[in-house]
């Protein structure tokens, strides 16, 4: 996911009900759109904007802004897909019951107001099951306990690293930035330093997933 150099907001106006269709930015570009007033972008319009560009990465920042990302390239889907795979397959066996997987489609609302979607995260059970619905909402009004972001071609690492604190300083326990092109990756804990390691072979889900390894083998070329 990746932002253009700083340029002015594009203000809009109140979105009516029905969701007007966003033409995709170019490849490796953020377009953000301030709403006036700020206001205007509730929770009920960026889902109605999110369902209406299924083919577009929407998010919504803590400020109200929306975010629009064109669609990830082939080799980055590939990689995420061995990412939530991997999780998936463990969270459906050693991880039976402790609680519930999520691609880079799940959107959660993070304490802050901000729309987030990781590339995968986790949710312990205990927390799911705490969660209180809000009726017409689809996303859940919680930050993961486990999230990862994986960087693209396009993606500026100074963006990612800001969501990875953002997730951080809104609940998760353990965060993920992993960059194939570098061969990099960043290990991100509440009140603890950020740990980074060079082509890792593996990475331990450690308390908040016990018995979790992530093979990077295919996601770092290693």
């Amino acid at each position: 996911m990746t932002e253009k150099p700083e340029s002015p907001s594009v203000a809009t106006s109140r979105p009516s009900r029905r969701a007007p269709s966003i033409d995709c930015p170019p490849i490796g570009m953020l377009l953000r759109l301030r709403f006036e007033p700020r206001s205007a972008l509730t929770v009920e319009v960026f889902q109605a904007l999110a369902a209406g560009n299924r083919d577009l990465r929407l998010e919504m920042t803590a400020r109200r802004e929306l975010e629009i990302m064109s669609p990830c390239g082939s080799e980055t889907s590939e990689k995420n897909l061995d990412l939530s795979s991997q999780l998936w397959n463990w969270t459906k066996e050693k991880g039976r019951g402790l609680g519930h997987a999520y691609d880079s489609s799940g959107g959660f609302i993070l304490p802050n107001g901000a729309t987030r979607s990781p590339d995968a995260s986790w949710v312990a059970k205990n927390r799911w099951e705490s969660r209180t619905p809000v009726p017409h909402e689809v996303f859940f009004r919680l930050c993961p306990d486990f999230v990862v972001e994986i960087r693209s071609q396009s993606d500026r690492p100074y963006r990612i690293r800001k969501k990875m604190l953002e997730y951080i300083d809104q609940g998760a326990q353990l965060g993920w930035f992993i960059d194939p092109l570098t061969g990099k990756v960043e290990i991100y804990r509440p009140k603890r330093a950020v740990e980074k390691l060079l082509r890792p072979a593996t990475l331990s889900g450690e308390d908040v997933l016990p018995g979790f390894v992530l093979d990077l083998k295919e996601i770092l070329g290693t």
